[in-house]
């Protein structure tokens, strides 16, 4: 086995911390999220797709605009339509003191 670095995240727009994995995409493209960073600074979540021996990333959602949530973590699940699906940790519509979090959904 060798391991090779597909992508290297900037940190800052693109998100830092990955969590829990990535799913794959029938085209082999990666999704995933990154717990912090990005936007405003709640996390994102991303594709990242091939490209002759590269690969490309696509930012599809920026965390912390609202009561979407934020701090995603623990990973992406993908249905047969591509919708992803995960949690964020803190936020939502109920945020106060001990943040409540938010189950979302990303619709092609």
């Amino acid at each position: 086995w060798t391991e090779q670095v597909l992508y290297r995240f900037n940190g800052s727009t693109d998100g830092c911390y990955p969590y829990g994995g990535v799913v794959v995409d029938t085209a082999g493209n990666l999704y995933g999220n990154n717990g912090y960073a990005g936007t405003y600074n709640g996390g994102t979540v991303f594709k990242l797709t091939p490209n002759a021996g590269t690969w490309t990333e696509t930012i599809l959602h920026n965390f912390g605009s609202g009561s979407d949530g934020v701090y995603p973590g623990g990973g992406l699940l993908k249905d047969a339509s591509g919708n992803l699906y995960g949690t964020a940790a803190m936020g939502g519509t109920n945020a106060g003191e001990f943040d409540s979090g938010t189950v979302f959904e990303i619709v092609p």
